[in-house]
């Protein structure tokens, strides 16, 4: 384990688990089983899937696919909204030290 990592326990799908956290992320990880989670057990609930492994594979291939919807351009790509964000920082901070020299 990491440095900064903690073992924290989570549970999916009415099992648990012990999982490796870093620092700090330990929000976004909940938020990511959370929704895992939430997958499986609305797969679960339509009765057309048995079986854990099953269950897990599906729950994969959707959110594969929700994400490579929205990464190819069928909806919001994160990464690019990063970095517009970064370069719009970076003109601010720039545009702000001009500023800064003049008084």
């Amino acid at each position: 384990m990491a440095g900064g990592a903690k073992t924290i326990d989570i549970n999916i799908l009415g099992r648990s688990y012990k999982i490796a956290c870093e620092e700090g992320e330990r929000e976004a990880l909940l938020e990511a089983v959370a929704y895992l989670d939430g997958k499986m057990g609305e797969i679960k609930k339509s009765g057309k899937v048995n079986g854990t492994d099953r269950i897990a594979v599906m729950a994969a291939l959707n959110i594969a696919h929700e994400f490579l919807a929205t990464k190819l351009g069928n909806g919001f790509d994160i990464g690019q909204a990063k970095r517009r964000i970064s370069s719009i920082e970076a003109k601010l901070d720039e545009v702000l030290a001009r500023q800064d020299k003049l008084f």
